[in-house]
């Protein structure tokens, strides 16, 4: 069953006189508890597509379908909203906020998300996500403090403390060494399925693409395979 749907998305930038078409029409479905990875060289398309499916940009035309509603009609306000409550983001950089600890990390994201539940309930929620990425021992920690692993797999509990139904990662190993690129995608791979997420995850590193469920090729605004 397809939990998000992209159809006929096309993207065209302008450039005074001259305009360029970035996406030419491009069709995806994401299955629930699956991570779908896109592919492709620089300019093919693949991180603009990642970009207008999580409503960081809105497309030329086309439409996005998220549980029934097409994206591309509603409001600013209403594309804000279902990235604070139904979308995660997990990024190259971990972007860690540098004077707040881990546990308060995951506590602004709540305060983001306007999460309807009690402190009490809150804190339990923390615990909870920061055993399930192994960083409880570190919930005291500042960012400065924490290797890289560790600060992605914050930024991971960080993505996924609200409950998204839908999580996007761009080049989530890009920064890191080969020993904690293969841990980070094995705990997403992990967390996919016990979480029942729908991932769509943009990389250039082929070695992490025995983690994923199925790999997208794009190649000049097309995908190709």
């Amino acid at each position: 069953m397809s939990a998000f749907t992209i159809e006929k998305v096309k993207k065209t930038f302008s450039n005074g006189e001259i305009e360029e078409e970035i996406l030419k029409g491009v069709n995806l479905s994401l299955k629930e508890g699956e991570i779908t990875a896109l592919i492709g060289p620089s300019g093919s398309g693949k991180s603009t597509i990642l970009t207008i499916a999580a409503g960081l940009q809105r497309a030329s035309c086309g439409e996005i379908l998220f549980e029934g509603s097409d994206m591309t009609k509603m409001s600013q306000e209403e594309v804000r909203h279902v990235r604070a409550t139904d979308f995660g983001f997990v990024f190259q950089s971990s972007h860690l906020v540098p004077f707040l600890t881990v546990e308060e990390q995951l506590q602004l994201m709540l305060d983001v998300a306007e999460t309807k539940t009690s402190k009490k309930e809150q804190a339990k929620a923390i615990d909870e996500m920061l055993k399930l990425v192994e960083m409880q021992h570190r919930k005291d920690a500042y960012p400065s403090s924490l290797s890289g692993g560790e600060r992605q797999r914050v930024a991971i509990a960080r993505a996924l403390i609200h409950h998204p139904k839908i999580l996007f990662a761009d080049e989530p190993t890009a920064s890191l060494d080969t020993k904690r690129s293969k841990g980070v995608m094995e705990l997403l791979r992990e967390l996919t399925r016990t979480l029942h997420l729908t991932t769509l995850m943009v990389t250039h590193d082929e070695e992490m693409l025995s983690y994923v469920d199925r790999v997208i090729t794009m190649r000049d605004g097309y995908i190709v395979e």
